[in-house]
């Protein structure tokens, strides 16, 4: 199969979806959209890639969260080590890069003494925080090996967001009760 035949096969893979559709796909190609608001496109690309990933496996089998992580990774989402200040100030600022926003860390991420000083529970609230007068909300994820992960919502798509999680068996919070 040529790739424009795979393109094919996911675009009327799309289309089959309506709001009613209740399978794994269409509740991960919702996800995907709201976690790349306004860019439909990359949302397309990540579908794909998650397609890709899973294969022709039973739905049983597939573990969406740990494929969606892999496919959004430093683009729509992070991961980052739990002690690892530095790569959640970077991430985080990677993200909202996409709409030319900047969070006012409360101090200099360039600086030793400012990861010395805060934890990433912290930093979670400052850009929750930061992010809400735009109209965003960040979302903590929880991760089975005690890393921090997220993303990043339109606030007015904070109920399908917590919606969709559940549906996805996704533990789901506000950036702001980060622990």
């Amino acid at each position: 199969m040529s790739s424009s035949d795979d393109d094919f096969d996911t675009e009327r893979h799309f289309d089959e979806h309506d709001e009613d559709d209740d399978s794994l796909d269409a509740h991960v190609w919702q996800l995907l959209l709201l976690i790349n608001p306004g860019d439909d496109d990359t949302a397309f690309q990540q579908f794909a890639a998650y397609r890709e990933a899973v294969g022709d496996a039973d739905e049983e089998e597939i573990e969406p969260v740990r494929v969606i992580g892999q496919v959004i990774d430093w683009h729509s989402g992070f991961q980052v080590d739990a002690d690892d200040t530095r790569a959640l100030v970077q991430a985080i600022d990677e993200l909202v890069s996409r709409w030319n926003l900047s969070i006012d860390w409360e101090g200099d991420p360039e600086d030793d003494e400012f990861h010395a000083d805060i934890d990433a529970a912290s930093l979670f609230a400052i850009a929750y925080d930061s992010l809400a007068p735009h109209g965003y909300t960040l979302w903590a994820r929880e991760t089975d090996d005690g890393s921090y992960a997220g993303w990043i919502t339109l606030t007015r798509d904070a109920e399908p967001m917590r919606e969709l999680a559940t549906a996805l068996g996704i533990n789901l919070r506000l950036g702001s009760d980060v622990t």
